[in-house]
């Protein structure tokens, strides 16, 4: 199964900071969405990457994180 992992953060420099982190520890580019506005990430992920995902949204300090299964 696949889970879509969402982090809300203060700043879209934060935003875009994760999204740097997730790309260079070799998460798939195009599994890993930025919204500008709402300054959040989301990651797409199988279940077996959640907890790495999760750890490395954490790392910066989120004011929220979620996530959802996606079939």
């Amino acid at each position: 199964m696949t889970q879509a992992v969402t982090a809300a953060y203060e700043s879209v420099e934060a935003a875009r900071n994760v999204v740097d982190e997730l790309i260079a520890d070799g998460f798939d580019q195009e599994k890993v969405y930025l919204d500008r506005d709402t300054c959040q990430v989301k990651v797409m992920t199988p279940d077996r990457g959640l907890r790495e995902v999760e750890e490395i949204l954490g790392r910066h300090r989120p004011r929220e994180i979620w996530s959802n299964k996606v079939h």
